[in-house]
Formats: C-alpha cells, structure tokens, sequence
C-alpha cells in the first residue's frame, strides 16, 4: 500500500515557472511526495537544480536520459503518480496535448499515464482568448483533464486581464481537495450552509455591540467540507480570514442580515451548520449621531435579534442541523437543553473558559451531543482537525431523512 500521496508536476515555458517552484515546496512541507518534469522552455525561466532541492528528487527534462536501464523513465514516472499538475501550463503545451502530440518528457508521460490531470495555465490574455486556445482547452475537458482557471490581474507581458496563474496556495488547495473528495464520496454535491464569526450591532456611527468570535471553526468547517466535494456557502460575519479554496461566501454584519443569508439558502440545504457566534440582542434604535459622553450614566435599550437556529429548527423540511454551545460553565447541561428546545440534530458544546478552547485561538476541544442521547468527545486539537471529527459524525444524521 502507498504511503505519501504522490505528485508529478509539469512545468512548461513561462514567467509563473517560479509560482510552480512555490507549490513545490508547499506540497513537500504538507508531507506530499513530488517529481517535477520540465520542458526545455522552461529550463529558460528557473533551473532543474531548484527544483532538485525542493523536491528532494531528480528532475526530469529529457525522453531520452535514462538513468536506470531497467527502466523507461517517461513510462515509470507516468505510472508512479497519483495526480499529474501542470503548472505553468503555457498554450504551446496546451496545443500539443490537445492534438496527442508527444516528441518531450512532458508530453510523452502525460500522455503514458492514467492519473487524473489537472492544468493551470498561464499566458498573455489576449493570447488565452484566442478561439485556438480556447478550443484546445475545451477538448482537453471533454477527454478528462480539469483546468484551474486563471486569475485576473497585472501579466509579465504590462497587460491586466486574465491569464496570471492562480496562486500557489490555491493549487495546492486542489490538490489536497482531489485526494479528499475520493476518501468521502458521501459528501458530494451535498448542499452545505456554514455560520462563521460574530456579528455586529451598531449602538451609533462610532460603536457597536459584538463578541469575542474569531471565525476560525466555521472557517474551518467550511474548508473541510468544500475540500469532501461539498457545495458550500459560507455566511461570515466581519472577520479577518481568507475564503477556503471552492467556498461561495456571503459576508455580513448584523444578526438581521445572517438571519435573512441564511434562511434565503436553508431549505435547499442538505446540512446547516451554525458556528457563528451571534449577538443575543441589539440596540432598540441605533443612533444616527454619535453618542456623546455625560457626567452620568447611559441606559441603552435593547432588543432580542431573531433566534436563527430556533427558526431553522421549525422548517417543515428542515435540513440536516447542527448547532454550537460556547458555555462558561454547565456544558453538557446548557448543551442539552440547547438540543431539545432548537430541535436540532446535534450540538458541538465547548467550554470558553478551558485553556486552548473557545474563541480566537486555534484548537478548540468539543463535546458532541445528539438528539438519540448519545455523545462523543473531541479532545483538544487545532480547529482544522476538530472540523474533520464534526464532519465525520454528519453523515449518519442524514441517512433516512427524505429524498431531496
């Protein structure tokens, strides 16, 4: 049996050649075993010695070297990768194996090999415009291979438009989503609603009324479960955090626009997944001026927000919906309670008081409870892993609902 996943990487004439460098020391830090293969084009752009050292392996450039007699290295390489990435992917590259042609080390092995392939092109953007290259872009699909489409953005060349590589972050992202997707079948196309972050309530042009939530678990739901082939929407309150490669995100402010973003999306959703640690209550009439400071005190007077996961818990088809407990004391009890009265399939308690748990930290530590008495615990650990174990439990939770 394989141990490390294993990627073989294409690198083709271009200026991105360095972002390929990039994702090659990416991928090797996240324990991926890779090979790199170069054009001779791209041996004119960064040296097969920088990817030697990176990748910790040979670099191959040419058909005809062949080290091991015993072998035919093009035909090994080829079948010794799980994923083939090819990235830059120029247009001459891309013409060529549109047309099954193969005279190069690159060519001959993509062409030898059955792995799953994936390219990311690179070029000028009036050149990836043009009807040939679009042509032979749409003909590699239908033969099997996956494009990562480019960014928008400044080219070497002094145009902006389309036609940068996407970042080596995002690559990398697809790769370890193609791995994931495989080992979770039972999540694909699933339609997934995922909570993240506080809101915020404004008392007057200057102030408002929020939490300590840094949006790291929701964050961190969404990622994983965008990565098991989920179609994921993210409603994210005003945090500071990327969005997770494949996730439509929709950011907001109040506990009145989470509530509107999330039932617009909830009953077409097969799971619902509220992390979002939202305002209990709001200023009864937000100020238009700023408050000015008194001699005395200030009464402010406050209203209760709409309770989103109660809401959720009253659908008629109400979606797969997990619910968050951040609690001080009593967890399992406030937990419980939380379970029955927002008629929820599960709930994901965690004390905010425990060290390395709760908000703006990086591990969390949960309890699970669900509706048929059961319980199961997560032990510290970073929020990414934490998502995975939530993850795993939901697909049971689904089973025997209703034909969606």
């Amino acid at each position: 049996m394989k141990g490390k996943k294993r990627v073989l990487l294409a690198v083709s004439g271009g200026i991105a050649a360095f972002k390929a460098a990039a994702l090659t020391s990416r991928l090797v830090q996240a324990d991926y075993e890779v090979k790199v293969m170069m054009t001779k084009n791209a041996l004119n752009f960064i040296g097969e010695v920088t990817f030697q050292a990176l990748s910790r392996n040979p670099v191959y450039t040419d058909t005809f070297i062949e080290p091991d007699p015993e072998k035919i290295a093009h035909i090994d390489v080829a079948d010794w990768a799980d994923i083939i990435f090819i990235a830059p992917a120029s247009a001459d590259v891309i013409a060529r194996l549109a047309n099954g042609l193969a005279d190069d080390m690159v060519s001959t092995t993509i062409m030898a090999s059955t792995a799953p392939k994936y390219i990311a092109p690179a070029m000028n953007v009036h050149m990836y415009a043009n009807p040939a290259v679009q042509r032979n872009m749409q003909r590699l699909v239908q033969d099997g291979y996956q494009f990562v489409e480019p960014d928008e953005g400044y080219l070497a060349c002094g145009y902006t438009g389309k036609g940068r590589m996407a970042e080596p972050e995002d690559l990398h992202a697809m790769i370890d989503h193609h791995f994931i997707r495989a080992a979770h079948p039972e999540w694909h196309g699933k339609r997934v609603v995922i909570t993240a972050g506080p809101t915020q309530e404004v008392i007057d042009p200057v102030r408002f009324l929020s939490n300590r939530s840094s949006g790291k678990m929701g964050f961190s739901l969404a990622a994983e479960a965008a990565a098991r082939g989920a179609d994921v929407t993210l409603v994210a309150g005003p945090v500071s955090l990327d969005t997770p490669h494949g996730v439509n995100r929709i950011n907001v402010q109040s506990a009145e626009e989470m509530y509107k973003a999330v039932m617009n999306k909830a009953e077409a959703a097969d799971v619902v997944i509220k992390a979002a640690a939202v305002s209990d209550y709001k200023p009864a009439e937000p100020l238009t001026e700023k408050m000015k400071k008194s001699a005395g005190s200030e009464t402010l007077h406050m209203i209760r927000t709409a309770d989103i996961l109660a809401e959720l818990g009253t659908l008629e088809k109400k979606p797969v919906l997990i619910g968050f407990a951040a609690e001080s004391e009593n967890v399992e009890d406030y937990a419980r309670e939380k379970l029955r009265k927002k008629n929820v399939d599960a709930i994901c308690a965690n004390s905010v008081v425990s060290e390395g748990s709760g908000f703006q930290v990086d591990t969390n530590s949960l309890d699970l409870f669900f509706r048929d008495g059961t319980k199961d615990h997560i032990p510290l650990m970073s929020k990414a892993d934490a998502a995975k174990q939530i993850l795993n439990h939901i697909p049971p939770l689904w089973v025997n609902r209703y034909d969606r």
